[in-house]
C-alpha cells in the first residue's frame, strides 16, 4: 500500500509540473502571438510606406523627363503616350 500511495504522490507531483510548465508555455505563446502580430502590423505599414514612396519616385521622374533636355524627348513622349494609354483604359472602363 506505501508504494501505491508513493506511486500516487510521484504522479501527482507530475502532473502539477505538467500543469505549471503548460500554464507557463501558454503564457509564453500569448506573448509570442502578441509580438508576431506588431511585427506583421509594422511590417504592412512599411510596405505601405514603400509602395508611397515608389510612387512618388515614379512620378518625380515622370516629372523629370517631362521638364527633362531635348535627350529625354524620346523617353519623355513614351511616357507620356504610356499616360494616355493608361488614361484611355480608365475612360474605357468607366464607359462600361
Amino acid at each position: 500500500m506505501g508504494d501505491f500511495l508513493e506511486t500516487i504522490g510521484l504522479l501527482e507531483s507530475k502532473f502539477k509540473d505538467l500543469v505549471e510548465r503548460y500554464l507557463f508555455l501558454k503564457e509564453e505563446n500569448d506573448i509570442l502571438l502578441t509580438n508576431i502580430e506588431k511585427a506583421q502590423q509594422k511590417t504592412t505599414l512599411k510596405e505601405e510606406e514603400l509602395l508611397q514612396e515608389r510612387e512618388k519616385y515614379r512620378l518625380l521622374k515622370i516629372a523629370k523627363t517631362i521638364d527633362g533636355s531635348k535627350e529625354d524627348s524620346k523617353e519623355t513622349k513614351q511616357k507620356i503616350n504610356a499616360l494616355i494609354r493608361e488614361i484611355d483604359k480608365c475612360i474605357v472602363k468607366l464607359d462600361q
